[in-house]
């Protein structure tokens, strides 16, 4: 959503996220505030005109202020400040990053920190972001989908990957096999997803190591955005060739970010894919994910692949079945899961 740079002291800055009109702010002890951008008096935008006053946020139109928590501190020409707040969510910050979490209760698990945003050893990083036509979990299953390892990431054969899961915390290991520029790259990779919508991979190997810090947050219904930190290990012996490095990582991998990006803005959600056997990724993260949606719904997480057979009689009799997915439809109506970055 936002790194901390971008939120300085004295700054408001407008956000459109969750399917809600934001604004994030500091208060007068620093600390980051995401709320609710319209003021309850008369719906000014407080993110446009706005600003920050003694750590509270001061709407344009008539002066009322807010203070981090949402309460409204001060209106002037008021005989008693009213007693109305601005909704918001509950903030974190840490690694150079502000997350919000988005659940009805209070959150149950933290995001851990990110060493390699405030190691030396590492550059400053790469930072793309990117909006498509799809859900934030299509974007997470992104990692667990073997076959399109070849056909994006210009791998010889779909990787074998190795997948834990641990409450709300999963990671995936595998190897990323390529030819880059002439050099034959083998490099392991270990991705570990923090909730739906924070993903840490680090892919190490013998010419570069990166440590990509993906940002999955719903934009509204139907456009969710990806946000991708890519943090470069420095060459111990030669430093110097890092902004060559940079390049080069720029020129290979960020056009294939793009070229997913532009495939996920023209696909479909398909609640039972057909999967061939050793496409076993999607299903499991599928399971996993499906512990991040409001209790009650009806998500059935034994019934969300069909094999080749199945599909044939669901294509014939018109026949489907519930998922660990949601449907287009569904998605749209329902609540974003919870503890989004």
């Amino acid at each position: 959503m936002l790194r901390s740079a971008e939120l300085r002291p004295d700054r408001v800055v407008s956000l459109h996220y969750f399917g809600r009109a934001l604004v994030a702010f500091r208060g007068a002890d620093g600390q980051a505030a995401v709320r609710d951008a319209h003021c309850p008096h008369y719906g000014a935008h407080l993110g446009v005109g706005g600003k920050v006053v003694d750590g509270t946020v001061e709407c344009p139109f008539h002066g009322w202020r807010f203070a981090a928590d949402g309460r409204c501190v001060n209106a002037p020409f008021a005989v008693r400040t009213p007693k109305v707040s601005l909704g918001g969510f509950p903030v974190r910050e840490h690694s150079g990053l502000i997350f919000v979490h988005t659940g009805p209760v209070a959150p149950s698990w933290e995001v851990p920190e990110i060493p390699e945003a405030g190691s030396r050893d590492f550059a400053e990083p790469i930072d793309d972001t990117c909006r498509a036509r799809i859900h934030i979990q299509e974007m997470r299953e992104n990692i667990v989908d073997e076959s399109h390892f070849h056909f994006i990431h210009g791998q010889s054969e779909p990787p074998v990957q190795d997948w834990r899961t641990d409450g709300p915390f999963a990671e995936v290991r595998g190897r990323i096999s390529r030819r880059v520029l002439g050099w034959d790259i083998n490099n392991t990779f270990d991705a570990v997803m923090y909730g739906p919508g924070v993903m840490v991979v680090r892919t190490h190997g013998p010419v570069l190591s990166v440590t990509a810090v993906a940002l999955s947050t719903p934009v509204d219904d139907r456009t969710s955005e990806l946000r991708m930190l890519y943090y470069l290990r420095k060459p111990a012996r030669a430093p110097f060739l890092t902004p060559a490095l940079k390049l080069v990582f720029r020129a290979e991998a960020l056009g294939e970010v793009h070229e997913e990006v532009r495939i996920w803005d023209y696909k479909i959600h398909q609640p039972r894919p057909v999967l061939l056997p050793h496409e076993k990724g999607i299903k499991a993260l599928r399971r996993w994910y499906a512990q991040f949606y409001p209790s009650g719904l009806p998500i059935a997480p034994s019934s969300d692949v069909a094999s080749p057979a199945e599909a044939e009689t669901s294509d014939r009799t018109g026949g489907g079945g519930d998922s660990t997915a949601p449907s287009q439809d569904v998605r749209q109506r329902r609540r974003e899961p919870t503890g989004s970055n």
